[in-house]
């Protein structure tokens, strides 16, 4: 059995970045035994921060992900970053994950596909990535997408074509929609046969009351284990074979047409 851990994390506006950091920190560190650890999306910045996104971008080797990349090496894990707002060579700004290995190296990245829309500046302020990919952890064959890449069940289809066995998805989804993260998180797992790590962040920022309820859902739909509503540390053991025998006993994926 593979040990996962979620962090939901807490991004209240009065915090400090700094301190924010060394608090997240710890919370990983609390995570310690977990081969995968995961954290939510933009949890440093706040994700409703949108008039802080240009101060607070960083590059790949700025001081979110080499703290990161600490992390991992000193609880010898795979960590998922969640997101945090990059900053790219070009000057654009990105909603971006990352997952580290225990060696502290990154080993992939994603850009969220999908910018927020609706009640956001997302949009308007981030460029959005262009593709899926999945690399190696201990669950197999690993791809994120991030909140509200949920809603795209095309997105999720090219990760299952790129070989994703495993979704990591960092997300800041509101309270108000709690219903679609749990139905979404489950049917995603279905149709596409592969076990979703969904951390979410919580409490409020701004007038958004953040959901919470972290989970792992495996291929046929359970929920392995679910959060709460406040800041904790979710963990749950999953079978690192649950897709592979899945697939075997109702292939699904063999019969597409398309």
């Amino acid at each position: 059995m593979t040990r996962v851990a979620l962090v939901q994390v807490e991004s209240p506006p009065s915090e400090p970045v700094e301190r924010r950091r060394e608090r997240v920190g710890a919370m990983v560190a609390d995570a310690a035994g977990a081969e995968l650890v995961l954290l939510p999306e933009l949890w440093l910045p706040g994700y409703f921060a949108f008039e802080r996104y240009e101060e607070l971008a960083e590059p790949l080797d700025g001081d979110t992900v080499t703290a990161a990349r600490e992390w991992a090496r000193d609880l010898n894990c795979f960590l998922h970053l969640g997101s945090f707002l990059e900053r790219s060579a070009e000057g654009r700004l990105h909603n971006t994950a990352v997952l580290i290995d225990p060696a502290g190296a990154v080993v992939h990245t994603y850009r969220k596909v999908h910018v927020f829309g609706y009640r956001s500046r997302e949009a308007e302020l981030l460029t959005p990535g262009s593709g899926v990919a999945a690399t190696a952890s201990p669950l197999g064959p690993l791809g994120a997408t991030t909140c509200y890449d949920l809603r795209f069940p095309e997105l999720w289809r090219d990760l299952v074509d790129a070989g994703a066995q495993a979704v990591a998805v960092p997300a800041a989804w509101p309270a108000a929609r709690r219903g679609h993260w749990r139905l979404f998180t489950e049917c995603r797992a279905v149709e596409q046969q592969v076990v979703v790590l969904a951390c979410n962040a919580v409490g409020t920022q701004g007038d958004v009351e953040l959901g919470g309820a972290g989970r792992v859902v495996d291929p046929w739909g359970t929920v392995l284990a679910e959060g709460g509503e406040k800041e904790e540390i979710v963990h749950c053991e999953v079978d690192p074979d649950v897709v592979a025998r899945t697939r075997e006993e109702f292939p699904v994926l063999k019969d597409r047409r398309s």
